[in-house]
């Protein structure tokens, strides 16, 4: 049975679709309320890593915090925008999905298939 942890958000139709289809697949699924338990920037840097992607990346632009801590100024360092991340948990794209060594972002859910 592949261990997955996934950073959920019920709110969040993808984050749900994501969820069960981590349960369909029969996966031992450890859930992480983000916006309640937000990650480290320790975690983060991590996921980033799995990821292979940047800070910036991760980040959910459109939402209105982005846009009113000024996070767009490309003089911030990958450790300020994890800081944010850290800081005001909205504004990390959902769902994430750790299984097997590596991580996907669940946009489309079915992204998470490729890791399991």
């Amino acid at each position: 049975m592949t261990q997955a942890t996934i950073y959920h958000n019920p709110r969040c139709s993808k984050s749900r679709e994501t969820l069960a289809l981590l349960e369909q697949q029969g996966c031992d699924i450890t859930l992480v309320e983000y916006l309640k338990t937000p990650p480290t920037a320790e975690v983060i840097g991590d996921i980033l890593a799995k990821l292979g992607i940047s800070a910036r990346q991760l980040m959910r632009t459109k939402e209105a915090e982005y846009q009113a801590l000024e996070l767009a100024d490309t003089s911030l360092t990958e450790q300020q925008l994890i800081e944010a991340m850290v800081n005001t948990p909205k504004l990390i794209e959902r769902p994430i999905v750790l299984a097997n060594q590596r991580a996907a972002i669940g946009r489309p859910p079915e992204n998470v298939l490729a890791i399991l």
